[in-house]
C-alpha cells in the first residue's frame, strides 16, 4: 500500500545512480561537419518544416553523420504519410523517431536533458495568487470546548 513507510531519499544522496552510458546533457546546435541538406527537391512543406525543426533542436549536437542518414530515410516515410495520409506509416515513423530522441518520451529512455535557460526556468514558474485582500479562511474556525 503507497504511503507507508519513511519517504525516499532524495536523488542527490542516494549512492546507487544506475547511469547509463548514453545519458547527455544537451546543448544548443552549433554547426558541424554533418550535411544537414534534405537531398531532392520536391518535399512536402511540412516534411521541410519537419526537416528545420529537428536540425534547430538540442538533439542534433549528438547526431552523427551516419544518424543523418537515418534521418533522411525517416523524412522519406514522413514525406510520403504527408502526401497519402496512410495510417499505417505512423507506426514505423514513430518506431524511428525512438531512435533519434525526438519525443520526451524518447529523451528520457536515452537520459537526456535538454538545458533550459533561466528565462524557460522564469516562465514554467506559475505565479503565486495574491492573497493580500481576502480573508484568512482559518477565521471560522473557533476552539470547541
Amino acid at each position: 500500500m503507497a504511503g507507508k513507510g519513511p519517504a525516499p531519499k532524495p536523488s542527490y544522496m542516494r549512492q546507487r545512480r544506475n547511469k547509463k552510458a548514453t545519458k547527455a546533457t544537451l546543448k544548443a546546435p552549433e554547426t558541424g561537419d554533418i550535411d544537414r541538406s534534405l537531398p531532392g527537391t520536391e518535399w512536402h512543406p511540412a516534411t521541410l518544416l519537419w526537416w528545420k525543426h529537428v536540425w534547430e533542436s538540442p538533439m542534433a549536437t549528438e547526431y552523427l553523420q551516419t544518424d543523418a542518414d537515418g534521418l533522411v530515410r525517416l523524412a522519406i516515410l514522413i514525406d510520403q504519410f504527408y502526401r497519402t495520409c496512410d495510417k499505417d506509416l505512423l507506426s514505423e515513423i514513430r518506431l524511428q523517431e525512438a531512435r533519434f530522441g525526438l519525443s520526451p518520451v524518447d529523451r528520457s529512455r536515452l537520459q537526456w536533458e535538454v538545458q533550459k535557460g533561466e528565462e524557460a526556468a522564469r516562465r514554467r514558474k506559475l505565479p503565486s495568487p495574491d492573497r493580500s485582500n481576502q480573508p484568512d479562511p482559518r477565521s471560522i474556525l473557533q476552539v470547541v470546548k
